[in-house]
């Protein structure tokens, strides 16, 4: 799992049967300081994120799937949270 940001979403007229009635997602991988890493990628939304959102990513294709319910479904990313706030150390 990683935190990302949600930069938008994707509009596919014709795509595989798990996807239909579900939002994909893009997002951004962020290192914990909140800087881009990695490039961004395409993530199944299963708890209605929306642009600007800082999420949790789960992106291991077979838990993907067994989240989507389907052990063959073409799924490698799924946006799983919404992160409300973390941080870094101990105030103390």
């Amino acid at each position: 799992m990683f935190i990302a940001k949600v930069l938008g979403s994707i509009v596919a007229t014709i795509k595989h049967k798990i996807y239909e009635g579900e939002k994909i997602m893009v997002v951004q991988p962020l290192d914990l300081l909140g800087g881009d890493k990695d490039d961004s990628l395409l993530a199944v939304d299963k708890v209605c994120a929306g642009a600007g959102d800082t999420v949790l990513v789960l992106n291991e294709g077979s838990s993907a799937r067994q989240v989507a319910g389907d052990d063959k479904a073409p799924i490698r990313a799924i946006i799983m949270g919404v992160v409300d706030h973390y941080k870094i150390g101990d105030d103390s």
